[in-house]
């Protein structure tokens, strides 16, 4: 990602409405996986460590992230070991070594996503699982996904057979951010239509605004426990390694 973007994210990820409803939708998702005591745990691609804390309520975690800076201000923020790699091939863990491992918001980003998914599983112990989310949506391409560095946006369907393809047996794949999927969507398409660039939607709106739209992102997570969306703005996938 560009410098800005870690740098804003620092600023952010404890305060904008995006970062907290996700985590709390995550936390609602992990906790229901029955993953054992002390679980051994692994986020790929922490940035600057927004969801070390949430990660560290299931267990012992590990981290590992590409950017040196972003690195060093997770590992100082969240005072768990975070190392330095990348995907698919340069990750310095050992296959079969986690309960858990997160990617989130990370598999848009690499080159290789089906060499990257492949890696990742082979982290896992036997009935270990992994949880992702990514963006959905190609024609929802925008200045963000520029700024992010983002390689591609996903259907639900492409994404699953990601995880299809490397063995691993999908426990949830929904879509995710329906509630504001529509004032977004309108958003970029108009953006899209007029050829404007704009700012990052990374800003942080009003304290009103910015609480509204937490609870109603946030809100979702009742209706994840036992169902999915048709559509949204992101994706989420919890894929277990079959014992």
């Amino acid at each position: 990602m560009d410098r800005q973007v870690y740098d804003r994210m620092r600023g952010l990820e404890d305060r904008h409405w995006w970062f907290r409803a996700r985590r709390d939708i995550l936390t609602d998702q992990i906790s229901r996986l029955g993953l054992p005591a002390k679980a051994q745990v692994l986020e790929v691609g922490c940035g600057t460590g927004g969801n070390l804390g949430m990660l560290g309520q299931f267990g012992d975690v590990r981290a590992v992230e590409p950017d040196d800076e972003a690195r060093g201000y997770a590992a100082e923020k969240a005072g768990v070991p975070v190392e330095q790699g990348l995907l698919p091939d340069g990750l310095p863990f050992e296959p079969g070594a986690f309960d858990l491992v997160a990617a989130l918001d990370v598999i848009e980003h690499v080159d290789d996503d089906a060499g990257s998914v492949k890696a990742l599983g082979a982290l896992l112990k036997p009935g270990g699982f992994m949880v992702t989310t990514v963006p959905a949506y190609r024609w929802m391409w925008s200045q963000h996904d520029v700024l992010h560095h983002h390689k591609r946006r996903y259907s639900l369907g492409d994404y699953r057979r990601l995880f299809d393809e490397a063995g691993l047996t999908v426990r949830k794949a929904s879509y995710f951010n329906t509630a504001l999927f529509a004032p977004i969507a309108l958003v970029r398409l108009a953006k899209l239509v007029l050829g404007l660039k704009g700012a990052d939607e990374d800003s942080l709106p009003s304290a009103p605004v910015n609480g509204l739209f937490q609870r109603l992102f946030a809100g979702e997570r009742l209706w994840l426990r036992g169902g999915s969306f048709p559509f949204g703005v992101s994706i989420l996938l919890i894929a277990e390694r079959p014992a």
